[in-house]
């Protein structure tokens, strides 16, 4: 399927699956979905917990960071124990202590970094239990907390923004995991595989060569992996494996299922919120944005590789194919990218590490306006509301009126949880990459010296902080200083963002709608969404443009031009 004709099904789907996907999510939030009511229940019970019962935002956040700190914990045991477990057929080894660490914040944060290849670390138990299950737990959470932003705006007078525990059951059981089922049984009708037995030992008799071919549990961690907007493939060469994408049909599924849920939430917003059209001007500026970020990353992978050409290789007529699957082509591996770091997923079907300068620095820059084009599952909501709440504060300045959005005051309170919110993540990025770039055991692993050296650094904690999980792959990042400081930068990012969110839910719930007068600044026109979209670009342009220098504008001028 070519990009154009892929693009043009990705619309037509999408659209279908924002209205209804995003209908059915306002049902299931607002307790109107029962059809697995013989599921729910007993976890209610087991739990002791009364589905009725709400929790004001302080409860609602120390729920979710006591609930994640176990899940970390949990899964740090299972990884440093998985020698003595069962489900072991090639017998790996324990996961050594930082690495077992990174790698439990990783897939607790919805990160999904991986400073490990999984065929050759991870036991059939880890993969299933330690790492799979927190897709989907991790996926809930970061639905949980966006839908209980959206009740903030949503609610009057009221000191309570949900149940966290009732959030995070239905966000599993209702949404994710019947369409990681049905999607799973897809893939395995399309190749993927999906098997307990262990490694494939062919003897090819004609050659004398023996071959192992690592195999597993692959079709049921490839959906969830990408509708949860996780990232973390079975194989290191994640979704350009054809055990886990084997076709152009699964790689398109895959695209879809990686937007399905950031895209349907603004529908979800919209409704719950009693303006659809708030949640159309969202979904325009992530869509301009993505949009953006796509057609410089397509163009540059279109073109030639300035390697190669200075190889004598000069007519390439197919693009950058380095680092590329043949069977999706230049084109359609950078929308598979630009997909994937736009949403906070990080799987990648084609290297980034030998992208174009330009091309790199398109799935570079989409993460440093925080992943929120359209972001990852509820992250991308929640984030671009935060900017929102920005631009409406900017926007009452100017015509001289106390700003409000959706019929909420934006006063003090609201403008500095909103900045703490927005500016956590580049900090952490910045200082991150200063110490990495500073010290020895940060440079010394790098596959790369100069500019695109510096740049494989930079992706590593934008990606990180921005709890996408992909990477330039230059970068040997399996190292005590790399596990530890990336753990950190998981944490930052996706905690310091979610407490403020959570405290800005509880803010906004309290107060009451203020009536909508001719002065009112409405945020549902086009206006409003150049606004947002100026907010979010000269943000991230301010921030990071110094960083962007030094690394992909640098690179690309060394080759000669900028274009």
């Amino acid at each position: 399927m070519g990009f154009f004709l892929t693009i043009v099904v990705m619309v037509a789907v999408l659209a279908l699956v924002w209205r209804y996907l995003g209908s059915y999510m306002v049902s299931v939030y607002e307790g109107r979905v029962r059809w697995l009511g013989f599921v729910e229940r007993p976890l209610y019970r087991v739990m002791g917990l009364d589905p009725e019962a709400e929790q004001s935002w302080r409860r609602y956040a120390t729920a979710l960071v006591v609930f994640s700190m176990v899940a970390i914990l949990l899964t740090y045991v299972l990884l440093r124990l998985q020698a003595h477990l069962p489900l072991n057929p090639q017998h790996q080894a324990a996961v050594g202590p930082a690495l077992s660490f990174n790698t439990a914040v990783s897939f607790v944060t919805n990160t999904n970094w991986q400073n490990y290849s999984g065929e050759s670390t991870m036991s059939y138990l880890s993969q299933m239990v330690a790492l799979a299950v927190q897709n989907f737990l991790s996926a809930s959470v970061g639905i949980a907390v966006a839908i209980a932003l959206i009740r903030g705006f949503a609610r009057r007078g009221s000191s309570t923004i949900g149940n966290f525990w009732v959030d995070l059951v239905r966000g599993t059981i209702y949404i994710l995991l019947p369409v990681s089922f049905v999607f799973a049984l897809i893939f395995v009708s399309q190749g993927a595989v999906q098997t307990l037995s262990g490694v494939a030992n062919i003897h090819n008799h004609l050659t004398g060569v023996h071959q192992a071919i690592p195999r597993g549990p692959i079709a049921s961690q490839e959906v969830i992996k990408q509708f949860g907007t996780n990232g973390g493939g079975f194989f290191n060469a994640n979704s350009a494996h054809p055990f886990e994408n084997p076709n152009g049909i699964t790689n398109l599924l895959e695209i879809l299922l990686i937007l399905a849920i950031p895209v349907a939430l603004t529908y979800t917003f919209g409704k719950m919120v009693g303006s659809v059209r708030q949640g159309v001007a969202v979904l325009t500026v992530m869509t301009i944005l993505f949009g953006g970020w796509l057609g410089i990353t397509a163009a540059a992978e279109h073109s030639p590789n300035p390697a190669v050409a200075a190889a004598g290789m000069v007519h390439q007529s197919s693009g950058n194919t380095v680092g590329k699957e043949t069977r999706f082509g230049d084109t359609t591996s950078a929308l598979f990218n630009v997909t994937s770091t736009q949403t906070s997923t990080g799987s990648v079907n084609s290297s980034a590490d030998s992208y174009n300068a330009l091309g790199g620095m398109g799935l570079l820059a989409g993460m440093m306006q925080g992943d929120i084009t359209p972001g990852g599952v509820g992250s991308g909501l929640y984030t671009i509301l935060l900017s929102a709440i920005i631009a409406v504060f900017i926007g009452g300045l100017m015509i001289g009126r106390t700003p409000e959005y959706l019929g909420k005051k934006i006063q003090a309170r609201e403008v500095k949880l909103a900045a703490l919110g927005v500016l956590v993540m580049p900090v952490t990025v910045l200082v991150l990459t200063g110490i990495g770039v500073a010290v020895h055991a940060g440079t010394s692993v790098t596959g790369n010296n100069g500019p695109h050296g510096f740049s494989e650094i930079l992706y590593a904690f934008t990606s990180q902080a921005n709890n996408n999980g992909s990477a330039f792959a230059g970068l040997s990042s399996n190292t005590p200083f790399y596990n530890i400081l990336g753990g950190v930068a998981m944490l930052l990012g996706r905690f310091f963002i979610i407490i403020p969110v959570l405290a800005l839910a509880g803010s906004l719930a309290g107060k009451q709608l203020v009536p909508s007068s001719a002065g009112t600044f409405r945020t549902d026109t086009p206006l409003f969404v150049g606004l947002l979209i100026g907010v979010i670009l000269i943000v991230g342009g301010l921030t990071f443009f110094p960083a962007l220098s030094l690394g992909p504008v640098v690179e690309q001028l060394s080759h000669g031009k900028l274009y």
